[in-house]
């Protein structure tokens, strides 16, 4: 599966973005599917992923209630809705797929997109 993540840009503090991820090759339904960011001068860090079955969300503790990860199956797209931005949540980020399960861990995902930069200004 090809991933194409899509959406970023340059937001004032406070103010919202909506990620997508979309899906090419195959049928992104049957993957889960995870976000990832990665600020300037620091590592990967998990954001939020989604399953495949049930669509259940699971999030990282410093984005809940924030962010909103959702999928459009009739679109072959994950979203992950960005809202009450901060500078801190300013990264690339990346969405992943796994014919698997999903999780925190990026060695849980075999494909992944090629990033979106989300600024955020203050």
């Amino acid at each position: 599966v090809q991933l194409q993540a899509s959406g970023g840009g340059l937001v004032q503090v406070g103010g919202s973005l909506r990620l997508s991820c979309a899906a090419s090759g195959r049928t992104l339904s049957t993957y889960a599917v995870g976000w990832f960011r990665r600020a300037p001068g620091k590592e990967r860090e998990y954001v939020a992923d989604i399953s495949q079955i049930s669509s259940r969300a699971y999030y990282a503790d410093f984005v809940k209630g924030r962010f909103a990860i959702s999928r459009d199956n009739a679109k072959n797209t994950v979203f992950l809705q960005l809202s009450s931005l901060r500078p801190e949540d300013t990264a690339v980020y990346y969405c992943a797929a796994s014919p698997l399960r999903s999780g925190t861990h990026t060695s849980l995902y075999d494909y992944w997109g090629q990033g979106t930069q989300v600024t955020v200004s203050s």
